[in-house]
């Protein structure tokens, strides 16, 4: 695993956690994390992952809409 340090200014109000979440999020939004493994870099459980991640305003349903009309059709 790589480690990456990041100086924040002060006026950051955010706790590690928190700064951690914001790139897992996009990471498992872009499809470049599993839910497990955004969950495991932030240090939770998946299923704490997945009840924040309305928060940061991510779909646990990371699917194109177009697969879901798919779905649909084929259901």
């Amino acid at each position: 695993m790589r480690t990456f340090t990041l100086k924040l200014p002060e006026l950051f109000d955010m706790d590690d956690r928190e700064i951690v979440m914001s790139p897992a999020t996009k990471l498992y939004e872009v499809g470049r994390l599993s839910l497990g493994q955004a969950a495991e870099l932030v240090g939770i459980t998946k299923r704490s992952f997945v009840e924040l991640l309305g928060k940061y305003g991510v779909s646990i349903f990371n699917y194109p809409l177009s697969e879901i009309a798919k779905d649909v059709v084929n259901a």
